[in-house]
């Protein structure tokens, strides 16, 4: 009878574990972390701009070129670019296809068992299709570089919740393409496996259409990350 109780009582106290455990994961993928500090300055993208355009005019003339864009430029663009894209999306656009898939994949439970309202499991597990729908909720995001490391914050919208991912890796290029390495990465305030890094990484990869913006243009031969700057080189001619 005594072991009996002391069965019952161990399970409970692993169960209760499992849960608290379970409630504490969710917490952390949902408190969203800090975003880092970069500047923004409205002058940046015309002078991006006109750097490449010097570095155009210096590959005409048959000299090396390359581009060096420090993270204030960098941010700068981007953040241009998405109030663009904001600006241009019609304002009775239907709305984002990720809280429909998500009613449809309550539905229609995923083959191979992940949950599609876990944007942890949508990482780690074999369904394509939840990590474009991630890439195309993009709300904001923010670089910043660190020696040869760019850091990138990212937030997104996961069925109506405004998420943020972190992701540490080494950019550079290969066989014509970009190419990232990730080395650390956050979910919220949760540290993401490096299993689960490198197999989101396989799956944008693999998508033909993640490839296609990968692809560097013809006169553009490596892009690194050095001393905390993006250099862009050109082929030589």
């Amino acid at each position: 009878m005594s072991n009996s109780s002391g069965f019952t009582l161990a399970y409970k106290i692993l169960s209760w574990s499992s849960f608290v455990g379970l409630i504490l994961v969710v917490i952390l993928v949902l408190h969203r972390s800090p975003a880092p500090n970069v500047p923004y300055d409205k002058a940046a993208s015309a002078r991006v701009d006109q750097k490449f355009a010097a570095a155009d005019q210096a590959k005409a003339a048959g000299q090396p070129s390359q581009v060096q864009l420090d993270r204030t430029e960098v941010n700068s663009v981007i953040q241009d670019n998405l109030a663009a894209n904001a600006q241009a999306q019609p304002t009775n656009a239907a709305p984002p296809a990720v809280p429909a898939a998500a009613s449809a994949s309550q539905a229609t439970p995923i083959p191979d068992g992940t949950d599609p309202n876990n944007p942890l499991a949508a990482l780690e597990g074999n369904d394509p299709q939840s990590i474009e729908q991630m890439q195309s909720a993009v709300k904001d995001v923010k670089v910043d570089m660190d020696g040869d490391l760019v850091k990138a914050y990212v937030i997104f919208d996961f069925h109506g919740k405004d998420l943020s991912l972190e992701l540490d890796g080494h950019l550079g290029t290969q066989n014509g393409y970009v190419n990232f390495v990730p080395v650390a990465g956050k979910l919220g305030s949760l540290p993401l496996p490096q299993s689960a890094l490198n197999a989101a990484m396989q799956k944008i990869m693999a998508s033909p259409e993640a490839r296609e913006k990968m692809k560097l243009p013809n006169d553009i031969s490596d892009i690194q990350i050095v001393n905390g700057q993006a250099v862009v080189k050109y082929k030589d001619q």
